[in-house]
């Protein structure tokens, strides 16, 4: 809208940068931001709970270890449709949410390494306990 303004009104700039074509071109509607918000975070919560469901399976600790960690980075990616991922990751990494990001960065990994792996399923639900209280912090 702000470049059909521009050029209505006469200042359109020809010599415009990479950085500012790539902004304009992607550049989404609020209501566009908010939907994929919501498929976002819903996956992630259908992921998680899927995840939890495999871990009451004899052998299910993999796939839900898996599909808790993708959940919780789906979640996370949601976010990003709301404020952008350039200010999201500002956000995360200020110092006073610093240590909550990477507690969850490393958490995310070593569930990953406990249970493909290191083989410990134990160490596995801790890794995603602290993934959660991380999330939430």
């Amino acid at each position: 809208m702000e470049k059909l303004r521009r050029v209505l009104s006469g200042h359109e700039d020809e010599e415009q940068g990479l950085t500012a074509q790539v902004l304009d071109a992607s550049t989404l509607s609020f209501g566009t931001r908010v939907k994929w918000f919501a498929i976002c975070f819903a996956t992630g919560i259908f992921c998680s709970i899927l995840g939890t469901a495999f871990l009451w399976l004899p052998s299910g600790l993999k796939l839900f270890a898996v599909f808790y960690t993708i959940g919780n980075i789906s979640a996370l990616a949601s976010t990003c449709f709301l404020m952008g991922p350039v200010k999201q990751l500002k956000k995360m990494f200020e110092p006073t949410r610093l240590i909550a990001t990477i507690v969850m960065l490393l958490c995310l990994i070593c569930t990953l390494c406990a249970v493909f792996w290191w083989g410990k399923r134990g160490l596995a639900l801790l890794f995603c306990i602290l993934q959660f209280l991380a999330m939430t912090w």
